[in-house]
């Protein structure tokens, strides 16, 4: 299905599951679900059951909050950002400050050089233990590809602060991973 033709769906799945139609809703689901899970995984730390139930509230919250989507982006997008902001709010209840300094390691830079299996699985543990906050703004940047003016935003942070925390956090995943800078 190419991208012109998901928007043109979306926007009439919109419309029709906004107005309470659940079949409309569950084909938003299983269009958007891969990657709302896949951000909300990340940022749980790789924790599979949290990303799991982070995943479910924000597509219940997506429901809830469908009537006042203004359509003045796409709904993946907004839907993406609802998931994120749902993700970030269970980090915060978690007591994580958002602008505390690393005690462990942090994310990686992405590179050309595709990972075996085993390596993968080596970096999503080592990044599943950095302090919440540090592995929201790695993954937030790196994974996600958000700009440091977004991550300060959403974290409220000054965007200074994000970029310190990455590069501090680059360093301390490669400590643990072993390699040299």
């Amino acid at each position: 299905m190419s991208p012109a033709s998901t928007g043109a769906n979306d926007a009439d799945d919109v419309r029709a599951a906004a107005a309470g139609d659940r079949h409309a809703f569950q084909r938003l689901y299983h269009l958007h679900v891969g990657r709302v899970h896949g951000a909300v995984y990340r940022l749980a730390g790789y924790d599979h059951a949290r990303a799991e139930d982070l995943t479910q509230d924000a597509f219940i919250r997506a429901w809830q909050k469908l009537p006042g989507f203004r359509h003045e982006s796409a709904f993946g997008t907004w839907l993406y950002r609802l998931a994120v902001n749902v993700a970030l709010m269970d980090i915060r209840s978690r007591g994580a400050d958002p602008v505390s300094m690393l005690d462990d390691d942090h994310l990686p830079d992405t590179g050309e050089t595709p990972f075996c299996a085993a390596e993968r699985e080596e970096l999503e543990h080592a990044i599943g233990q950095l302090p919440p906050r540090a592995r929201a703004v790695l993954v937030l940047h790196d994974i996600e590809g958000w700009r440091h003016e977004e991550i300060g935003n959403e974290l409220g942070m000054a965007v200074g602060t994000s970029k310190a925390q990455l590069h501090r956090a680059r360093g301390l995943l490669r400590k643990v991973l072993g390699e040299r800078s």
